[in-house]
């Protein structure tokens, strides 16, 4: 009888709880002022403890991360990735790109394909396969072209397709990585201008730095997109390899079985796309599933399979354009992001989702929110998503008693700043913590 009622009085506690937490959103004067899709769930309970508009579609911003993130890992795994395809045809090796985005990046430093070039004794031929990826995913806006979230998609990224301009405390001056397109930066002096800043030509590789009369940072790291192509491409491999690059188009050597090159670890791809929320990181994993399927180059293929065969079983079909969520044609219900979420946990170790997901308090784009007590470790890792009219928040909760709870959060059209939605947001998530 004292169980009966011990069990009792917990389910009441219980109850009590999840009825706080659904009033401080439904209640909540600064979610009223646009359009809010919440959802948790007990998974070890099988339990839905709050649900509010979640079978509504939203615009989730880069919570499309967590799609494509879970494709990728279902698909590429987590060791190496395809670096490129080649073939050898009697004294002539014929590569062309797997969508790899690691080659000589600035930040994953990826060297294995200049290596492989290196050590032929044959002639080397770039097959041009760049018309398989537009540069820009559907939706995006042509003038983000100066901004490194809309890094050019490419079949055969070298550098990762940006022109990084950094300056170290301490230095005098500041480097350009890569240094070939220091020829191609002009200083000036622009009238009116209150900051220093980095800009490239809209349709030609030549970048403007424009600095006042001010002092300029003790320190800074701009990345800028350049323009590329398999031409480009080409002279940059030319001159990293040491040897002739030419480029040759002819389409019938696509259709062979190629040898594909393993590069990078696909680890380090996903945390770096995951924690920081890189859109070109995102962008060319799915490139990458593309060619692991059919060694074709096509976003659209990649997600195409991926709805039919591992995503199939969400409450709504994904509305799923861009690995990024770049575009605001993506939309996803809350209930399908959580199960995607109970998908992903069942796939991959929690360890690891740890290491890729951003950590309230901690790491990534939610380091400055969503932070534990002093002393305390993490309680958040979720996936943020930012675009002017929608903000996200998806991911895992660990609460004081020792549960993992899933939640969804997606907030559209507030013309509110979005530090209202996360300070409201973290008063929520915080008392789940504290008292579920």
């Amino acid at each position: 009888m004292k169980r009966l009622i011990l069990a009792t009085l917990i389910a009441l506690c219980s109850s009590c709880t999840v009825q706080r937490i659904n009033k401080s959103i439904t209640k909540s004067d600064i979610f009223d002022k646009g359009h809010l899709g919440f959802m948790l769930v007990d998974p070890a309970k099988d339990k839905v403890l709050v649900e509010i508009n979640a079978d509504k579609y939203f615009i989730p911003a880069s919570n499309t991360k967590l799609f494509t993130f879970y494709t990728s890992y279902i698909l590429l795994g987590d060791s190496l990735v395809n670096g490129l395809n080649y073939l050898e045809k009697g004294d002539s090796l014929i590569f062309w790109g797997t969508g790899d985005p690691s080659l000589l990046h600035p930040d994953l430093k990826n060297t294995k394909a200049i290596d492989f070039l290196k050590r032929q004794d044959k002639k080397l031929y770039l097959l041009d396969n760049f018309d398989q990826v537009d540069a820009f995913g559907p939706g995006w806006s042509w003038d983000w072209y100066n901004a490194y979230y809309a890094t050019e998609r490419a079949a055969f990224p070298v550098y990762g397709d940006i022109v990084r301009f950094a300056k170290a405390e301490g230095d005098s001056t500041f480097s350009v990585y890569p240094p070939r397109f220091e020829p191609a930066l002009e200083v000036v002096e622009p009238e009116g201008k209150s900051s220093s800043s980095f800009r490239r030509n809209h349709l030609e590789n030549k970048f403007n730095y424009f600095v006042t009369s001010e002092a300029t940072p003790k320190r800074f790291e701009t990345d800028i997109p350049f323009i590329t192509s398999a031409d480009l491409a080409a002279q940059m491999l030319t001159e990293e390899v040491g040897k002739e690059i030419r480029v040759i188009n002819n389409p019938k050597y696509l259709n062979e079985e190629p040898i594909k090159l393993k590069t990078a670890p696909a680890d380090s791809i996903y945390s770096q796309m995951m924690k920081i929320s890189d859109n070109f990181l995102a962008e060319q994993l799915l490139l990458l599933v593309s060619d692991q399927l059919n060694n074709k180059l096509s976003t659209a293929d990649a997600i195409a399979y991926s709805k039919e065969n591992l995503l199939d079983d969400l409450p709504d079909e994904p509305i799923w354009v861009d690995g990024s969520g770049l575009s605001s044609k993506n939309m996803f219900t809350p209930r399908s992001i959580i199960a995607l979420l109970g998908k992903i946990r069942t796939e991959v170790p929690f360890d690891k989702i740890k290491a890729y997901f951003p950590a309230g308090g901690e790491s990534g784009t939610i380091k400055s929110w969503y932070a534990a007590d002093p002393g305390e470790p993490p309680y958040i890792y979720a996936k943020t998503g930012t675009l002017s009219m929608s903000n996200a928040l998806s991911g895992y909760l660990l609460t004081k008693s020792g549960k993992t709870l899933h939640f969804a959060c997606l907030m559209n059209n507030y013309a509110i700043p979005s530090s209202q939605l996360k300070t409201e947001l973290n008063k929520v998530l915080h008392s789940i913590h504290d008292n579920y």
